[in-house]
């Protein structure tokens, strides 16, 4: 016979195995008679109403951390509303319950218990939120344990702005079929199938978000797919040639791509690639579309999302949620979001009244590029483009580029050459700079010969500018070289306009102009910036910091929080893909010259916007470095793009920036912070390393960082 030793270890056994529920109908039972609706269960739970009928019709079980909490509500109910009439043990005279294993899922971890107005039934009081402090983690049979670092509990904004979209922008899914939201919210999702998640997406999840611009449209769910979710819904874990992102895709006779057309979806001209687009036509206002991500297809450029695709699942939904609620829905690459964002915040149409009949139709939206594409002007184009070809033109191209120029090394002083420093300075996002209050043209452009130059008309000039004077310690403000033209050329709006400011009369030879203008890029400037300044202060980088405490709190605000040092990121790469998206070049080697290739079918191929964009820049660059030799005496040693190298007495910016006595820096020249246009420390080597280079004709600014990531030429391609 056993011992009681024996029975009371096997009974400890089953005590500790997984929680075993009541029946699905006595579930039900229990929620109704403490009053309590599915709606209001679901909230407490942080899962939707559909899955808590599904638990109560037996159609789907709730799984771990989920499942020890339902437990536990569901033991309290039960001493309070026992079966056939019963009469309810009070919780005073009710034995001390064997402890619970507590949830330690994000959906409980860190969230302020509900207050009296959100919490109206007292019996939900009865079971208590566990405490802040629990560890955010998954039960290791949910997950192999694994060297990545674990789930963090922050998040941008409260989800739940919009009643339609309670669970947030989108959701990153797990293989075992948990959906991680914004905010720590987790969702069962059932789905073995695409057609099956895409119908989950649309009608259970909660998922989506509310258009940035009240002529626009929403933005469709995301859903996000981890490696094992991948392979669970039947696509393959990777893809051959994944090095080549582009032309990465399913084959059509792909299961996967047979079952979606069999259940009636449509997939866009990219196909099942890391980012397919499943979509059925639109029911009168109701858009029927999911856009899905799969990570280990290289969805998240590790260029514009660095470790993003090596987080846990809920840290992923944490970057990609911040991004979306400051940004907009990632719907492929930070480029294609980049410009994605400027038709959001610009949609080409609005509903307007037809006078003759009373009718609403769509109509221009004023300040938008429309809804037809707008072939550009010949010296705007590529040289592959129709316009060029099938004209023939010969007769030059706009050349606003980034800066790539060094200065001769002959022109170095032995004063210079002895400092014992060369110092890097960064601009902050200097293209969205740029882009605030900056005039570009919406209309086609119109040719005139000889015109008289205005500086508030966007367009492209032919004029030489070769008879200006320059510094040679100094780049040319008109060329991306810094070189001194040597005879007429192609020049947009701003760098004729900064000749003029020099001093200098200008004539146009001839000019492309363009009628209709206007700050087509000031809302997608002013969205950037505030999802830039923002996140650089969850960084630890506010305006109100002194310039010391600005330089020593960017030395440390990547390791800070890497999730957010990762939206810091992707925000910046979505400014410079956005303007290099601008003018999206031919892409396959089957492409042949003078063809039109699918960039061109959309309005935003507006490479004049580009040029714009960079000319300004440039011009800003130039006038700051003017002003510099004006300030201190200083000229640089080299610049690439928004990067200019100083000789330096010292290791820090702060000893050669000019300051007036007050202490405040003077107007005019390079200032820290952190907001766009502003400054910050790129990299400090010793003056001999950066006159070595030069020596070479390298670029100092190229290499300054020193930490095995030379800089890339941001020509916002």
């Amino acid at each position: 016979m056993a011992s009681e030793e024996e029975l009371f270890a096997s009974v400890d056994a089953l005590l500790e195995e997984e929680p075993q529920l009541p029946s699905p109908a006595e579930r039900a039972r229990l929620r109704e008679a403490a009053g309590i609706t599915q709606a209001r269960l679901a909230q407490a739970l942080k899962s939707t109403t559909q899955t808590v009928k599904n638990w109560e019709n037996g159609r789907s079980e709730p799984k771990p951390p989920r499942l020890e909490a339902y437990q536990r509500l569901l033991n309290g109910w039960a001493a309070r509303f026992p079966a056939h009439g019963a009469p309810a043990v009070t919780p005073a005279a009710a034995p001390a319950p064997r402890a619970a294993p507590e949830p330690v899922s994000p959906t409980f971890t860190g969230q302020a218990a509900p207050g009296p107005e959100a919490q109206p039934e007292p019996v939900l009081a009865t079971v208590p939120a566990p405490a802040a402090s629990a560890a955010p983690e998954r039960p290791a049979v949910a997950r192999p344990a694994t060297s990545r670092r674990p789930a963090t509990k922050r998040a941008a904004k409260p989800v739940g702005t919009d009643p339609r979209f309670p669970h947030g922008p989108l959701a990153v899914l797990d293989g075992d079929g948990t959906a991680f939201c914004v905010d720590g919210i987790m969702l069962d999702c059932p789905a073995t199938t695409i057609p099956d998640l895409v119908e989950w997406t649309l009608r259970e999840s909660g998922l989506g978000a509310g258009k940035l611009n009240r002529y626009g449209k929403d933005s469709d769910p995301l859903i996000v797919l981890t490696a094992a979710a991948a392979v669970k819904l039947g696509l393959p874990e990777r893809l051959e040639g994944h090095e080549q992102r582009r032309s990465l895709r399913l084959p059509e006779d792909h299961p996967v791509v047979k079952q979606v057309v069999k259940a009636k979806w449509q997939l866009t001209q990219r196909g099942f690639g890391p980012w397919p687009r499943i979509y059925r036509k639109a029911q009168g206002r109701e858009r029927q579309c999911v856009q899905l991500a799969i990570l280990s297809w290289g969805a998240l450029d590790e260029r514009s999302w660095p470790g993003v695709t090596d987080m846990e699942p809920a840290d992923v939904a944490r970057v990609l949620g911040v991004y979306a609620t400051r940004v907009i829905t990632p719907r492929g690459s930070t480029a294609v979001s980049g410009l994605e964002l400027m038709t959001a915040l610009r949609p080409p149409t609005k509903a307007v009244q037809d006078p003759q009949s009373g009718n609403w139709v769509s109509g221009y939206n004023a300040g938008s590029l429309g809804t037809q594409p707008v072939d550009p002007a010949p010296p705007e184009a590529t040289a592959e483009h129709p316009v060029v070809v099938n004209s023939g033109w010969t007769g030059g191209f706009l050349d606003e580029e980034a800066y790539q120029w060094v200065r001769d090394v002959d022109q170095l002083t032995g004063q210079e050459a002895a400092l014992p420093y060369a110092v890097g300075l960064d601009l902050n996002t200097a293209f969205l700079a740029a882009a605030a209050r900056l005039t570009v043209g919406l209309s086609a452009p119109d040719h005139f010969h000889a015109p008289q130059f205005n500086p508030k008309i966007p367009g492209s000039w032919l004029v030489d500018l070769s008879h200006i004077e320059v510094d040679p310690r100094l780049p040319s403000p008109f060329t991306p070289t810094g070189v001194r033209p040597t005879g007429p050329a192609w020049y947009q709006t701003h760098t004729v306009a900064y000749a003029q400011e020099l001093g200098y009369n200008v004539q146009p030879i001839e000019a492309y102009l363009r009628r209709e203008t206007g700050a087509y890029l000031d809302p997608w400037h002013d969205r950037l910036k505030t999802a830039y300044v923002d996140t650089l202060a969850d960084l630890g980088v506010t305006r109100d910091l002194s310039d010391a405490q600005f330089l020593a709190a960017m030395e440390r605000h990547k390791q800070a929080d890497p999730a957010m040092a990762a939206v810091l990121a992707a925000i910046k790469a979505t400014v410079k893909g956005g303007v290099g998206k601008l003018r999206e070049r031919p892409q396959g080697r089957k492409y042949q010259q003078g063809e039109r290739w699918p960039a061109l079918e959309r309005p935003t191929w507006r490479p004049d916007i580009r040029a714009a964009v960079i000319s300004k820049a440039r011009v800003n660059m130039h006038r700051k470095l003017g002003n510099m030799v004006k300030l201190t005496g200083l000229y640089p040693l080299a610049v690439l793009s928004d990067c200019v190298v100083y000789p330096s007495p010292g290791q820090s910016p702060l000893d050669f920036l000019p300051y007036a006595e007050s202490g405040k820096p003077q107007p005019g020249g390079f200032r820290l912070g952190p907001t766009p246009g502003l400054a910050k420390l790129e990299g400090v080597q010793p003056m001999m390393w950066a006159v070595d280079l030069m020596e070479q004709g390298l670029n100092p600014a190229r290499h300054i960082k020193g930490d095995g990531h030379d800089a890339v030429l941001d020509e916002g391609e």
